[in-house]
């Protein structure tokens, strides 16, 4: 590998919606993993609910240094990531501290602007960061956005799912004006997708309707195997790598991936 591709700063990702339910850590859980089978991936757990820590294997007793420590910038960056049991996936786990972040960070320095010098400490490190923000649009949230390239939006195949996206678009849109020129909306996904409702197929066509080309083609479907992976702390690849869930995630590894090329 030459000096110049080792240098390469990583692709940044925040995969966020304020609504819950979404499939949003789902999403980022298994994305990274699809991710990481061809490139470096670090995922970063933002959500003081630790799911996607929880997700990937690590435990509550495994988590004493992470996004916390992260934002409050008290360890080294180095020291943040850990292995975890996929090949070129890393994670900065949700420590228990998170929950308080936000009230910290209220008073703090340069307060929108932490995770992005945490992470550009690390990015050459990586070919890809995921950052899974929690369910709001708080600072926590707003760290995501400075820090990254571009937002990821999980939208479920429900009923008012289209509700809030537009406020999200709006956020993204004041957050580029105000600290963060290069953000952008990498692409909107599709979850839960059932093709033997109609309601599916309804709010298919109506996002796509609304937002374009920002529809991205992939299609999650409602699958166990998805389900049944977060029970027992894997990704789908690892739990059945033969299942349609698996094959969605790979897919949208794919085109994530042809549309960031395509952007850079």
């Amino acid at each position: 590998m030459s000096n110049k591709e080792k240098s390469k700063a990583a692709r940044i990702i925040a995969v966020t919606n304020q609504k819950g339910g979404v499939g949003k850590t789902t999403t980022a859980i298994n994305l990274a993993a699809a991710l990481a089978v061809k490139q470096r991936v670090l995922l970063v757990d933002l959500d003081p609910q630790g799911n996607a820590s929880t997700g990937l294997g690590v435990g509550y007793d495994q988590r004493q240094t992470g996004t916390y420590a992260a934002l409050m910038q008290e360890v080294p960056a180095s020291d943040l990531p850990r292995r975890t049991e996929l090949d070129n996936l890393d994670i900065i786990t949700a420590d228990n501290e998170l929950a308080g972040a936000e009230i910290e960070l209220i008073a703090g320095d340069r307060r929108e602007y932490r995770l992005r010098e945490t992470l550009r400490a690390l990015d050459s490190r990586y070919d890809v960061i995921l950052i899974d923000c929690p369910p709001s649009l708080g600072l926590l949230t707003l760290n995501a956005l400075v820090a990254a390239d571009g937002v990821l939006v999980p939208l479920q195949c429900e009923f008012f799912a289209l509700e809030g996206i537009s406020q999200l678009v709006k956020t993204v849109e004041r957050v580029r004006r105000a600290f963060n020129a290069d953000l952008h909306i990498a692409g909107i996904v599709l979850t839960m997708y059932d093709r033997r409702n109609n309601l599916s197929e309804l709010v298919a066509a109506d996002a796509r309707s609304f937002f374009g080309e920002q529809v991205l083609e992939t299609l999650i479907p409602r699958n166990i195997r998805i389900s049944e992976a977060q029970s027992h702390g894997c990704s789908v690849l690892q739990y059945d790598r033969r299942s349609s869930g698996a094959a969605a995630y790979l897919a949208l590894a794919d085109e994530v991936t042809a549309r960031s090329e395509k952007g850079a």
